[in-house]
């Protein structure tokens, strides 16, 4: 064995100016192909180590050399805290990892929650009755800075209103409140609250509050009140 082979691992190549992980030893160069190839994924620290097989003391000082370089950074894992992972630097973490919108550095953000409800709820409070769909075309109108208010995050959020009995979930008949609103479509409006405490309104109470053919309903006519299984269900109720 030649006197640098046994060191083949430290060596780096000569840098050309182009990038930085254009001069890494061999050791280096396959811990930074290693967690790039895992995009925005990551990769556990200890799964690294099992994959390049490089043994600790060579291990940690390429991994320190990365991070040192700016060519690799450390980031939570939501459902693996206390774990490092890595990736590339030119990768942010998906959602899978971070646990998504609703969290920040591995943990709940409970105060960025908190936000969007009130915001939401306030929207759904000046309009009475509102969709999904509207209360983001609101948002989109009107922006708040450091907040994307996407369709996806508005159902979630509105969707832990209902759970709070903050706000109603119903369904729009077409007709007075619910003018210009799709007949059938999903709306929210403020909870009815007596003392403080949500209170449901008379009509969504009952079956017909949510019958999708409420329209076609009559005394004598082949859907009725007087045929009507689930009205008289909740009659005897």
């Amino acid at each position: 064995m030649g006197r640098g082979q046994g060191n083949s691992s430290l060596k780096r190549k000569r840098s050309d100016g182009k990038s930085p992980a254009q001069n890494l030893s061999d050791a280096e160069r396959i811990i930074y192909e290693c967690i790039r190839s895992k995009k925005d994924l990551g990769i556990f620290q200890g799964d690294i180590k099992k994959e390049t097989k490089l043994v600790d003391p060579l291990f940690k000082k390429s991994m320190k050399f990365l991070q040192d370089h700016n060519l690799i950074k450390e980031f939570a894992h939501y459902q693996n805290k206390g774990k490092k992972y890595f990736m590339a630097v030119e990768f942010e973490p998906s959602d899978e990892v971070t646990g998504g919108a609703w969290y920040s550095n591995g943990s709940l953000n409970m105060d960025a929650i908190d936000y969007y409800k009130r915001a939401c709820s306030m929207c759904i409070k000046k309009f009475k009755v509102i969709t999904v769909e509207r209360i983001a075309e609101f948002f989109d109108k009107n922006p708040i800075p450091g907040y994307k208010f996407s369709l996806e995050k508005i159902r979630e959020v509105v969707q832990t209103l209902v759970l709070d009995n903050d706000v109603m979930e119903v369904k729009s008949t077409e007709t007075g409140e619910y003018a210009g609103i799709p007949f059938g479509a999903l709306c929210y409006k403020p909870a009815k609250k007596q003392g403080g405490v949500p209170v449901v309104g008379a009509f969504t109470s009952i079956p017909c509050g949510v019958c999708p053919r409420i329209h076609e309903c009559s005394p004598d006519g082949i859907i009725s009140p007087v045929t009507c299984v689930y009205y008289t269900k909740w009659l005897e109720f």
